[in-house]
């Protein structure tokens, strides 16, 4: 059923691999919101030619990077469209103090503001497991964890006995790279938005962190 009448502008927080990429599609769908990753929109922007979309073109192609009134920019046009006119998820923006700055007062502009900021925190050492440990039946996408779900034969897969595979970007040493910078980035977006911010545990049953990110949208 669709929440009628509650607009919810959130912004979704979580280190890699904590589920943001499988909680974000379902909350989308129940209350009718637009999912919007920086990424996607970026590329979407100079597929489209549009007049940000090229300035970030002109920059990506000089080698350098796109600068946070740029990717600020693209959000703002982003979220006028009708899709999002019942809100929308923000996914892998705002990511520093100055973004969500640059965020808020293009958002003032058009008369709203960030409803929630949904963390979903999981513990270091439990991610590394739960990524490093991954391995995957490539023709089924069957997925394995040597920690957690290990397949009956080491390596390989329960249902045709052929091997699983390894992604290349689970290694222990680049995922902790990326949640070292994910910590220190974002640590202070998170006390910026300090009073939005809904403390989701990321270590439970999928359900379950639907139902508390459900809760905390709801909560006014």
């Amino acid at each position: 059923e669709i929440k009628a009448g509650t607009e919810k502008r959130t912004i979704f927080f979580g280190p890699p691999g904590a589920g943001k990429g499988t909680q974000a599609p379902r909350i989308k769908e129940e209350y009718c919101l637009c999912h919007l990753s920086t990424g996607d929109m970026l590329r979407d922007a100079i597929k489209n030619g549009t007049e940000i979309g090229l300035k970030a073109k002109s920059l990506m192609d000089a080698g350098k990077l796109v600068g946070d009134e740029v990717v600020a920019g693209i959000v703002a046009d982003a979220i006028q469209g009708p899709e999002c006119n019942k809100g929308f998820i923000l996914d892998g923006f705002p990511r520093t103090v100055n973004q969500a700055k640059i965020l808020d007062s293009l958002l003032k502009k058009q008369n709203v503001s960030i409803d929630k900021v949904i963390n979903l925190h999981i513990d270091d050492e439990l991610l590394v497991k739960r990524v490093t440990g991954r391995w995957i039946h490539a023709p089924s996408g069957r997925t394995y964890n040597t920690y957690f779900s290990p397949p009956k034969v080491e390596g390989k897969d329960d249902v045709t006995g052929e091997p699983l595979m390894h992604r290349s970007d689970d290694t222990e040493d680049k995922l902790r790279t990326r949640l070292n910078e994910f910590h220190s980035k974002t640590t202070p977006v998170l006390q910026y938005y300090s009073e939005k911010v809904a403390n989701i545990d990321a270590d439970d049953d999928v359900d379950k962190i639907t139902t508390g990110i459900r809760k905390a949208l709801d909560k006014n």
